[in-house]
């Protein structure tokens, strides 16, 4: 299969007809080897335009949610970016192409692991796996420049938005019970306070280990 073509197509088929612009994101996701994060056995559909399942429960995000919740967050060249959940590494990957450095953390010792090789045998060298509560977040590095969730969550914890840094932005996708569709939302840090926005129906797998977490309801 030439995943290259596979990867131009889903740039022109999915992410610029959605309101992706920002020449860094797009730059990003047509460098980076999706097909390289899922099982063998899916390679050839690595590029569809939904959530793709990779196992342990696990998913990688519909591209055209990653790519836009990437240029909501205007990730800049010397930021520091927390990920919550890795999965399989690849929106880790595609953030280390765009900040100066990426913390994850990830509950899942197994998902951590596999994450880790693959993103070593791609050379990439700035991507920090930290094996911890994802709903904790990572208190030890903070505050972050931007705060980016690979996966759906109920709510955010607050614990985890006061890990923002001072002009910093946290994005994700909040799930909505009983519904197939959540809403990408956008929390941001000025004068000390955090605003938050909605910004578009998004409807992706959940993260696990947030069903029952205290957190802050946009």
């Amino acid at each position: 299969m030439d995943f290259a073509a596979a990867r131009r197509n889903m740039i022109d088929c999915q992410v610029l007809p959605n309101r992706v612009t920002d020449e860094r994101v797009i730059a990003a996701m047509a460098e980076t080897p999706r097909e390289a994060f899922v099982p063998e056995t899916k390679r050839s559909i690595a590029y569809v335009d939904e959530a793709l399942a990779v196992g342990g429960g696990r998913y990688l995000m519909e591209p055209m949610i990653t790519a836009r919740l990437l240029q909501t967050a205007r990730i800049g060249a010397d930021d520091v970016v927390l990920c919550i959940g890795c999965g399989t590494g690849y929106s880790p990957a595609l953030l280390s192409k765009l900040a100066n450095t990426v913390v994850v953390v990830e509950s899942d010792k197994a998902m951590a692991k596999q994450a880790q090789e693959t993103l070593a045998g791609l050379g990439i060298d700035t991507v920090a796996v930290i094996d911890g509560k994802m709903a904790n977040g990572y208190p030890k590095q903070a505050p972050y420049d931007v705060i980016f969730f690979d996966g759906a969550v109920p709510s955010v914890p607050e614990k985890i938005e006061k890990q923002l840094a001072e002009g910093g932005r946290l994005v994700a996708v909040c799930s909505k019970r009983g519904s197939a569709v959540g809403s990408a939302v956008l929390a941001a840090r000025f004068g000390g306070h955090i605003s938050h926005r909605d910004l578009f129906d998004a409807g992706t797998p959940d993260l696990p280990g947030f069903e029952l977490e205290e957190a802050f309801t946009f």
